[in-house]
């Protein structure tokens, strides 16, 4: 996809942090929501269901309450489907679904989408390519129109199909060879895991077989499964259901049902014969890992919610399983966890540690074990079944917040089983789970006998780097596609057939905010809705990493992270358990300028969730022992983030744009500054920092204000500043002259490249032409630095940049990452676009766009409770009036062309600009040093984030 979630491969690095789904469906009557076990009712995900004669399913829900609509298409093909010898093509040919149709010329679909505030994109999975729009309300009938057209008609040249290829073959470098663990889930447990099925297969592919796909594989795969009964259309928000329903007769259903049938593709996976293991080696690699995997069953098997109540309790959470172990008890791993795979034809449940700095896979092993066998050998606690099922509720309850997610639910079910209503039985099937259920699954399925050991370990001059099986055999063949048929070609514009006008707009609705202090000096603000029964917390405070002492640079970090680790009264195991007994997600973090703890629970449980909250900002304990065990686990983060090209640059920024400044010292710390952090410095920094007088709560969701006021009071009324505010700080210093700055990693699998230029702060004049510009820069699909890169070069799989602003000046960047050899290329690349809009005014057409693009974006951030919350605390910690949410739109369009080249040309000028690369030096130097003589070049052995010049 665009931004492609391979959902199988990526699942576990998601796990992992690394850098790495209104009415029931069917003519029978609407399902009652279920209720949780707590109170909370799960509303039905409701629906309309259809056929048309050419066997399109279509299904419909409407929604008033949202000025938006989603289009989704879901074609019943995925990389299971990929033919023998061209693995990843079904991803590939995703791609190319963006490109031409006869009536619609390249790109069109971002016109139609970003260029009106919406969106699009698509993802592969094992058994599903979907894709998928959100538009203003008013732009259904044309985006039905394109996805129709799509459907009906594809238009592939060889140089786009070799431009968008180069771009894929981007996406595999950036996702499996960049990252340590990209290799391990993406490429060897699919392939170890299983024997015989086309999900050994990984969906992203191999270099290899992408250039041995062809242009006529292409328009056979479109022939074969892009036809109307392999698709479902899924439409839901804001629109007529007759008006609805004439659309889709109008341009799906003439769409004729091919008469060939589709390649048979259903494989069955062997039962295992007996226990396997497999060793692989990868560069990079800081940390080992260590995976035990099970082949289970498929998604609508019996057994799965059974399956997915014991992953919950494995691994979901801090309380879980496999994290009180492995990684707070014994402390054997930074991370450890579960992922349950269950797809339509198979499945498998893997468990995995990433090991702790001079801890093996064995001892991984050893232990991973131990935990299944206690699945196995005793039934699981009350306390642990409920807060399991608790959370999946939860959970659920959250996927059904906008329309999008609702849409993805449906898909998925239909995909999955064929049924509509899945999801919606799939909660009560939950809650039905008793123990002797979890016991009894463990015992089938997660035996010694069946178990397959992965290892994975860094590879060095005796172990080479392992390979990635290629060729593998596959039931659909290149040879069973059907014939391209006729090729279709883009029409003269006046033979096209005219893309519908959009209807009238509807507008997005801001809530009024209400706005009051309690006796202690807290503001509390609140931004009610109507909709699902969900309310979210934000609770931020005037103390970020720039507040860090010197030399101690990771110490808000460490507070914000100690928060949940243990309170006066209770351990950091009785706060994550509460935690998931309530369903609730609490937790806190430090940007450069401030801390956020946030909230988010079902309203039934929220005042309780709230209470814990305020335990954990009023009475941390900053035990000993908890805060070692953070530093250990910060240093192993550390290590992983320092193997990745991306990564490496970020943190690296900092230093080359604010030198010693506060502003230039990673939030997080560095490897030498953590182990010296003590109790002394986080308890001295709360005490300092964390205040009501300094603090801001803010609630949205379903909480009325006077709600919000006494859950305000009940949790924070008595609480007291320890001391005076302290004084304001210069955070960015005196700026540093311009560096080049390459950091030299033998042996990475992509170089990093970022330019960075000293910027404006959040309060600047000019924030919202710079942040127009930017958006027209590199703030989409359609942007200029990814229509350079990507499109038109196939140099990176995106490219994107950001205004930074901060409370004081902050820093504006632009970054992507592509092969080593073409890193000089591409930094000239986002130099020269950058130079464009300060001195060269940009087009109305231009402009246009991209503001519907911000406005777009900030009316789908409306639609949710932690959206929603964002927005209004963001104008809160910048001091910025409440009344600019609803003036939002009013302001970025009244910014013009001429506001923007001035913006451009007085604030980021490209000869104040910085680069810094991270990738194999040796396959770009040369040509970097003849445009830049005065490159510095730090191998990474060397690099010293520490120091304000990195050496």
């Amino acid at each position: 996809m665009k931004n492609r979630l391979i959902l199988t491969a990526c699942a576990s690095a998601l796990l992992l942090g690394l850098p790495a789904a209104a009415p029931a469906w069917a003519k029978a009557p609407p399902a009652a929501g279920t209720t949780a076990q707590g109170g909370v009712q799960v509303p039905p995900l409701g629906f309309h269901k259809r056929v048309l004669a050419n066997g399109m399913e279509v299904y419909t829900a409407r929604d008033a309450s949202t000025s938006n609509v989603t289009v989704q298409v879901w074609y019943r093909v995925g990389s299971k489907d990929d033919p023998a010898g061209r693995s990843g093509f079904a991803h590939l040919f995703e791609h190319l679904l963006f490109k031409a149709t006869k009536n619609m010329p390249s790109e069109t679909f971002d016109r139609l989408t970003e260029d009106v505030g919406g969106m699009n994109n698509a993802f592969t999975a094992d058994d599903v390519t979907a894709y998928y729009e959100v538009v203003p309300a008013n732009h259904l009938q044309r985006i039905l129109f394109a996805e129709a057209d799509r459907m009906g008609s594809l238009v592939v040249d060889q140089k786009t199909f070799e431009s968008e290829r180069d771009v894929v073959k981007e996406e595999y470098r950036q996702r499996i060879l960049a990252s340590p663990y990209g290799r391990l889930f993406g490429l060897f447990a699919p392939e170890t895991i299983y024997q015989d099925h086309p999900y050994r297969r990984p969906g992203i592919g191999s270099i290899e077989e992408l250039d041995a796909s062809t242009l006529d594989d292409v328009l056979r795969f479109h022939a074969t499964y892009y036809r109307p009964d392999n698709a479902m259309l899924i439409v839901a928000g804001n629109f007529d259901q007759a008006q609805l329903d004439g659309w889709v007769d109008e341009y799906f259903a003439p769409l004729k049902r091919p008469s060939t049938p589709m390649p048979a593709n259903d494989v069955k996976e062997p039962e295992p014969a007996g226990p396997r293991t497999a060793t692989f080696y990868a560069p990079n690699v800081p940390l080992p890992a260590v995976a035990l995997a099970w082949n289970t069953v498929a998604y609508k098997d019996a057994d799965r919610p059974a399956l997915t109540v014991l992953d919950g309790i494995l691994s979901t959470g801090e309380s879980s399983r496999l994290y009180r172990s492995l990684v707070y008890d014994k402390q054997i791993a930074a991370q450890a966890g579960s992922n349950p795979d269950f797809a339509q034809q198979a499945g498998n449940l893997a468990a995995y540690a990433i090991m702790a700095d001079g801890q093996t896979v064995e001892t991984g092993q050893a232990a991973l074990e131990a935990e299944i066998a206690r699945l196995r050998d005793e039934p699981v606690t009350a306390a642990e079944l409920a807060e399991a099922k608790n959370e999946l509720v939860a959970n659920a309850l959250r996927g059904r917040e906008s329309i999008d997610d609702r849409a993805t639910t449906l898909g998925m079910a239909l995909i999955m089983t064929g049924d509509a209503t899945a999801a919606d039985r799939e909660i009560a099937e939950i809650q039905a789970v008793t123990a002797a259920d979890v016991q009894r699954v463990a015992r089938r399925y997660l035996t010694p006998q069946r178990q397959i050991t992965i290892n994975y370990l860094p590879a060095s001059d005796a172990n080479a780097p392992s390979e990635q099986k290629k060729n593998v055999d596959a039931p659909v063949t290149v040879a069973a596609l059907a014939p391209a048929g006729p090729v279709a070609v883009l029409l003269p514009e006046a033979e096209r057939a005219r893309l519908p006008e959009p209807g009238p707009e509807v507008s997005p609705a801001t809530p009024a905010i209400a706005d009051f202090r309690l006796d202690n000096g807290l503001r509390v603000l609140v931004a009610p809705t109507q909709g699902l029964p969900l309310v979210s917390a934000r609770l931020n405070f005037n103390a970020g990493s720039a507040h860090d002492p010197a030399d101690k640079a990771g110490v808000a970090s460490m507070t914000a992270n100690l928060l949940t680790q243990g309170t006066t009264t209770k351990s950091a195991p009785e706060i994550a358990t509460a935690i998931e007994q309530l369903g609730a997600n609490i937790g806190a973090g430090a940007s450069a300028d401030f801390t956020n703890v946030y909230a988010n629970a079902p309203k039934d449980v929220f005042g309780r969730t709230l209470t814990l909250m305020a335990d954990l900002v009023r009475n941390p304990a900053f035990a000993q022992e908890e805060l070692e065990r953070q530093q250990s686990q910060t240093l192993d983060g550390l290590r992983v983030a320092l193997s990745q090209p991306g990564s490496i640059a970020s943190q690296s920024v900092g230093r080359v744009m604010y030198g010693a400044a506060p502003y230039g010292a990673p939030g997080s710390g560095t490897v030498t500054s953590i182990p010296a952090l003590t109790r002394q410095d986080v308890a001295a920094f709360h005490a300092e920092r964390f205040g009501p007088s300094q603090a801001t709560l803010v609630f949205s969701g379903d909480v009325t204000p006077a709600e919000a006021r006494a859950l305000a009071a009940e949790a924070f009324g008595d609480w007291r500043d320890a001391g005076p505010a302290p004084a304001a700080i210069d955070k960015a210093g005196q700026a540093p002259a311009p560096r080049v700055v390459v950091i030299d990693q033998p042996g990475a699998g992509q170089a990093a490249v970022v330019a960075a230029i000293r910027g404006i702060s959040r309060t600047d004049a000019d924030y919202f032409p710079l942040t127009l510009g930017n958006t027209l820069l590199g703030g989409g699909f359609s942007s200029r630095l990814n229509q350079e890169i990507r499109i038109k070069r196939g140099l990176s799989y995106g490219a994107r940049s950001s205004v930074g602003a901060q409370q004081q000046t902050g820093v504006f960047s632009a970054s992507t990452q592509t092969k080593n050899e073409t890193a000089t290329e591409v930094a000239d690349l986002i130099l020269e676009e950058i130079g464009k809009l300060g001195t060269t005014a940009a087009t109305e057409a231009e402009l246009a766009p991209r503001r519907a693009t911000l406005i777009g974006g900030f009316g789908r951030s409306l639609e949710t409770v932690d959206g929603l919350g964002g927005l209004v605390a963001n104008l809160a910690l910048y001091d910025l009036p409440m009344s600019d949410l609803a003036d939002y739109a009013g302001r970025v369009r009244a910014v013009t062309a001429e506001q923007v080249e001035s913006a451009f040309a007085e604030h980021l000028p490209t000869d104040r600009a910085s680069l810094v690369i991270v990738g194999d030096a040796s396959k770009f130097i040369d040509g970097l040093r003849a445009k830049y003589p005065n490159v510095e070049v730090i191998p990474l052995t060397e690099l010293n984030l520490d120091s304000a010049t990195l050496k």
